[in-house]
């Protein structure tokens, strides 16, 4: 099954979490802050949202840096993803 996000919206994956410290300490998974960096999966076809022109800047394969508290998390065949609009999406990283 796919996930194919409309208008504005984004499919995105979280890259895997530091589970240890820089001083090398294990950190439990209850412990880990929620990663804010992820890899763009799908885009939607941007369009008219609210009255307005949006254009897609991002595109499938870009890692981008999240808002900490934006989108939908969804939990589909056992891989959990989160659905955004672009604007909270802060920047792409290169």
């Amino acid at each position: 099954m796919k996930l194919k996000p409309l208008g504005d919206r984004v499919v995105l994956k979280f890259t895997q979490a530091e589970e240890t410290t820089k001083g090398g300490i294990i950190l439990a998974s209850s412990a880990q802050e929620k990663p804010q960096v992820a890899q763009v999966i799908s885009v939607g076809p941007g369009g008219t949202v609210d009255g307005k022109e949006v254009k897609m800047e991002v595109k499938k394969g870009d890692k981008v840096l999240l808002s900490k508290y934006s989108g939908t998390e969804v939990k589909l065949d056992s891989e959990e993803f989160i659905v955004v609009r672009q604007g909270d999406i802060l920047a792409i990283v290169e």
